[in-house]
This record gives structure tokens, sequence and C-alpha cells, in this order.
């Protein structure tokens, strides 16, 4: 399962960390991010030697959706050492998205 992280960790899990981060900005309501959250799951378990693979709830955490501008969900930003990368908006199909977070590897 993948880790719903706050603003605290996301200082710790993401802005703080070397390598490859990806993190789904979602919301509980929102008929696209379960379609998404199984691939989601998936292609972070798939990868998890490569890249983390982590969740942030906006209505939990208004602070990091307004510091990274989401406005729509799904949301998926891609960061490379602490820094973003690339922003994937919308439902995207799992080899889409594979493809997505290989081309930073």
């Amino acid at each position: 399962m993948i880790k719903i992280i706050n603003h605290n960790e996301f200082i710790n899990e993401v802005e703080n960390k070397d390598g490859l981060v990806v993190v789904d900005f979602f919301a509980t309501w929102c008929g696209p991010c379960k379609m998404l959250s199984p691939i989601y799951e998936a292609l972070g378990d798939e990868m998890a030697e490569k890249a983390k693979f982590l969740k942030v709830d906006i209505d939990q955490s208004i602070e990091l959706a307004q510091k990274f501008e989401v406005s729509t969900v799904p949301t998926m930003m891609i960061f490379k050492d602490g820094k973003p990368v690339d922003r994937l908006i919308g439902f995207m199909p799992k080899d889409n998205l594979k493809n997505k977070v290989e081309s930073y590897m």
C-alpha cells in the first residue's frame, strides 16, 4: 500500500530525498482518482526499487495542493533529487505512466 503523506512528511520524503519520487495528488471524492489508484499502487510495487511512490490527499493537505498549484485531480508530479521535473494531469494508463517515470531514470 502506498503511503499517504502530509506536509511535514512531504519535506522529509520528497524535498529532502535523492532519487526519483512520484507523488499522486488525489481526492477521496474524485472518480478518476479512484480509477487511477489500483494502477498507481501496482506501478508503485513494480517500480519500488527504482522510484518511491507516495500520495497526497488534497483535502487533508491543502497547503501542499496550493504550493504546487494543484487545481485538478488526479495530478501526479515527478520529483528528482527533491525538485519537481514533471506534472501529469488526469487519468493515465499504466504503460504511459510507467514510460513517463522511466524517462527520468
